[in-house]
């Protein structure tokens, strides 16, 4: 399990100051956490480099529909 009490939280300039948003954390060793902003003291998710390169490069090829 990863800690994630030091972890410094963001939201994407795009969120508007909105709640409804997902927080991302740059983590040690490649690593990435994302949250329910809604929720900061609840789950995360932490994600491996190559996992989130594959996700970011599906974002940015438009694979995901709303």
């Amino acid at each position: 399990m990863t800690d994630l009490s030091t972890a410094c939280w963001f939201k994407s300039s795009r969120s508007s100051g909105q709640h409804n948003c997902v927080e991302v954390a740059f983590l040690g060793g490649g690593r990435v956490g994302v949250r329910d902003s809604k929720n900061p003291t609840g789950p995360a998710l932490t994600f491996g480099p190559a996992e989130w390169d594959g996700f970011v490069v599906a974002l940015a090829a438009n694979r995901f529909q709303r």
